[in-house]
Parts: structure tokens; sequence; C-alpha cells
């Protein structure tokens, strides 16, 4: 890596005390339910709604579904750009990393890293490039080189000694399935992902985070009403512990359960052939309610805020960095 690139962690507890730092994308879903009056409740119900799920799909030995709970960490990497002596320091990435309690023996097990992503980059892709690259247009199109930048900022990351110090295996990124897409189920079941969904044509996630590195599989774990998107490098399947995968699961299907009611807390489960909608009727409210208007009005707002901060003033270097960066 260029050596006036760096990467840097910072690590926060997520609990019932969380605080948003004035550097977190306040459009993340866990800076999003820590804003407000009811901010501890909405803490508090749902990391209680992460351990219930947690316990739920890790039966064995745990008669009483209350052997585990799960412990969140927000992680920030921070990509500092010295130039001429004169650096800045801008947060391009935040995961979150799993850690689950064994309350029975008391041991500390190593979970996912990855799960949730926010990145203020993508905002600026998303919010700022392609709608202007499409204003015009008749047809949808991607511009040229479109998520370049940000797949090199993973990858370098990822490849990062930031990254591999704190951390022995390749991040679990977990989101939603696409609305615009149709998912059918597969003759595969895996033990804890659950029933495997293949869909009709990849998305324009799916091809954001192949810029990144990763490849994307959809299960709908046992219990669960909707398949959940996962997207990784290596083999999901094989990498990673039950324990690891169900703390992926429990966590973000309890956030999509939160902003995606539509679909992930339906009440009935998708079929063979599955074409989620945000437009169904029904389904039920958790205790957690959030305004998704204010949402997309925010994401807007720090993808300019990634051009005028992190774009514009290092544009070219960034461009020459990227385009020699391969990995």
């Amino acid at each position: 890596m260029n050596k006036n690139f760096a990467f840097t962690l910072k690590r926060i507890r997520f609990d019932e005390n969380y605080n948003p730092s004035d550097k977190t994308r306040i459009t993340t879903n866990f800076a999003n339910l820590a804003r407000g009056e009811k901010r501890q409740e909405n803490l508090h119900n749902a990391l209680v709604m992460i351990d219930n799920r947690f316990n739920s799909l890790a039966q064995w030995d745990n008669p009483k579904s209350d052997r585990y709970a799960v412990e969140l960490e927000i992680i920030t990497a921070e990509l500092n750009v010295d130039l001429e002596g004169k650096g800045g320091a801008f947060p391009v990435i935040e995961i979150l990393k799993t850690t689950v309690v064994d309350k029975q023996s008391g041991q500390r097990i190593e979970g996912i890293v990855g799960n949730n992503f926010s990145s203020y980059v993508r905002d600026y892709d998303f919010s700022v490039v392609l709608p202007a690259h499409n204003k015009n247009r008749n047809e949808f199109s991607m511009p040229a080189n479109f998520g370049d930048l940000h797949g090199n900022i993973f990858k370098n990351f990822i490849n990062s000694d930031a990254y591999n110090t704190h951390f022995s295996k390749p991040p679990v990124i977990c989101l939603s399935v696409s609305s615009k897409n149709t998912y059918y189920r597969t003759g595969n079941v895996h033990p804890v992902l659950g029933i495997e969904y293949q869909q009709d044509e990849a998305s324009l996630t799916d091809y954001y985070f192949a810029k990144m590195g990763l490849t994307a599989r959809y299960f709908m774990p046992a219990g669960s009403v909707a398949p959940l998107a996962f997207y990784f490098q290596g083999d999901l399947v094989n990498d990673y512990t039950n324990l690891e995968l169900i703390s992926t699961i429990s966590t973000m299907e309890t956030f999509q359960k939160i902003y995606r009611p539509e679909i992930y807390n339906a009440n009935s489960a998708a079929g063979n052939v599955y074409q989620p909608s945000l437009s169904h009727q029904d389904y039920s409210f958790t205790r957690i309610v959030y305004d998704r208007e204010e949402r997309s009005q925010l994401a807007v707002e720090q993808g300019k805020f990634t051009e005028e901060t992190f774009i514009k003033p290092y544009q070219a270097v960034l461009e020459q960095w990227s385009a020699n960066s391969v990995l």
C-alpha cells in the first residue's frame, strides 16, 4: 500500500449506553437507533431481540434458550491520507464485530466481523454520482469505473496490517435482499443458514460489492420469513463456525426487522418463488420505530459531505492510488 495511505481502527461498544460518534453516519442502523427520546429503550429492545434470536438458533445444550448473549463493537476504519506532511483522516468504513458470551461456561467466543456495513463513499456513489450520471438519460446505466475507488479502499483495508492484527477471518456482510429481484428456493439446506435461494439476476448491490471482492449467497434461516443476503470472501459455509454464523444472523435479522418490517417481519414466510416488497401490508411492527424518509434524505446529505471533505480535496491522488491498487 502507498506509504501516504494508512488505516487506523477505532472501537466502541454498542450497548444501551451507546452514543454515536460525530464521525458516524447517522443513517447507520445502530446510530439511527441511538437517537431521540426513546434512544435507550430502542437500544435495550434491539439487544434483547438479538439475544433471543441467537438462543432460538443455538438450541443444542440450551434447554431454557438463555445460554448465550451477543456483545457488539462498532469498528471504524479511518483512511489517513498524508500529502506533503498534511495528513487528513476520513472514516471510510464502519462495521460491527460480534462476540458470543456463553453464560453457562463463562467463555467468550469470537464472532464475525462485518455484519452491518456503513460507508460514506458508498453514499457518495449512490446519492451523488449515480443520480448525476442518470439525470438526463432514458435508460438507467452506471458510469465508467463506478465503485472502483470504494472497492479498492475496502480491499486494501481487509489486506491491511490494521485489519489483520485484530481479526483472524475475512468479514461477512449481511444485508436485505433486493426488492427488485425474484428469488427461487434451491434444494440446499444448511443446518444454521437454512434454506438457500438463488436470484434471477444480479442486483446493483451485488455489482457494487463484487468490486469489493465479495460474493453473494442468499439463505433463509429457520424461523425467518425472508432470505438474507450474505456477502463474503472464501467459503461461507466452511470458513465460519455455527456460532459465528448465528451471531451474524441474529444481529442483522434484528436490524432488518426494525428497518424492513414489510420483508423481515412479515406474517407469512417466503415461498418457493419470492419477490420482496416494501409495499407489502401483512406485517408486524417491532416496538422500535424509525423515520425511513429522513434516513433517505440524510444519505444524500452525507454523500455531498463526502464529496466536499474527502473526494474533492484528494480526488487526483485517490484516483491515481486506486488505479495502481491491484489486489
